[in-house]
């Protein structure tokens, strides 16, 4: 059990990006032993982290929000009991769709999608059809994606998603590295979280902006302002959401 009279470990993983900062914390997570806890701060919602925790490990995830919202998520993480994760070889990560909200299930896989690299394999395992997810990505990413059934039984199946190519930039490429909804902040603090998340991303890396109406003043800034280059491509255009991948141009 954990000694009290040691601090909890406490990881800022804001200043990674966000591939680091689930492999960190699933490698802190493997070697923490049962009834210890740790910390984290994110700057924004980890929900998805918290699936791929219990895909991995099982039923054995303490998971308790410390501070909710803005740019200091804040949770607690405990193992509840000794369990073996998940080993992987053929496969990059996986989730398991049987231990996530059916509301959450295209947040999750799209979040998680997003942060994979060309040739990185996702395991998909859920209890019913995943069509509706399957017929999402045929719209969004056509001829950029793998979809293999591996078993498609009644109560079972098992799908090997995989991201074949890189797009949008020719042959260089480049890898969407986080997403962002900034709907629910004032205007101030939705520049201050786009401009925030452009400055973190290196060449070559990406984000995604999801908004409630379109963001074109954002883009004449900066192409007024940015002295490093970048591309502006809307994914989705309104009336109710608007959603834009912004790329720092290599070169």
């Amino acid at each position: 059990m954990s000694n009290t009279s040691e601090p909890i470990k406490e990881y800022d993983v804001r200043e990674l990006i966000p591939i680091d900062r689930h492999t960190m914390l699933l490698e802190v997570f493997k070697n923490l032993p049962t009834g210890e806890s740790f910390t984290f701060i994110n700057d924004h919602d980890p929900l998805p982290l918290f699936y791929e925790f219990r895909s991995i490990h099982g039923d054995v995830v303490g998971w308790e929000y410390q501070n909710r919202g803005g740019r200091e998520w804040k949770v607690k993480v405990t193992r509840l009991e000794d369990s073996i994760g998940r080993e992987f070889n053929e496969i990059s990560t996986m989730m398991d769709l049987r231990k996530v909200e059916k509301k959450d299930w295209k947040h999750v896989i799209f979040h998680r999608y997003g942060m994979m690299k060309e040739g990185d394999v996702m395991e998909i395992v859920a209890a019913e059809n995943t069509e509706e997810i399957y017929g999402t990505f045929i719209m969004k990413f056509e001829g950029q994606f793998r979809w293999v059934y591996k078993k498609k039984e009644e109560g079972e199946v098992v799908v090997h998603l995989t991201k074949t190519v890189k797009s949008g930039l020719g042959d260089d490429g480049f890898m969407v590295v986080n997403e962002f909804d900034v709907r629910p902040y004032t205007p101030t603090e939705r520049h201050e979280i786009f401009y925030k998340a452009f400055a973190d991303i290196k060449p070559g890396e990406a984000f995604i902006l999801i908004n409630d109406h379109d963001p074109k003043p954002l883009y004449y800034q900066m192409e007024a302002e940015s002295k490093e280059p970048f591309r502006w491509e809307y994914l989705e255009e309104g009336p109710e959401v608007w959603k834009v991948r912004v790329i720092k141009v290599k070169g």
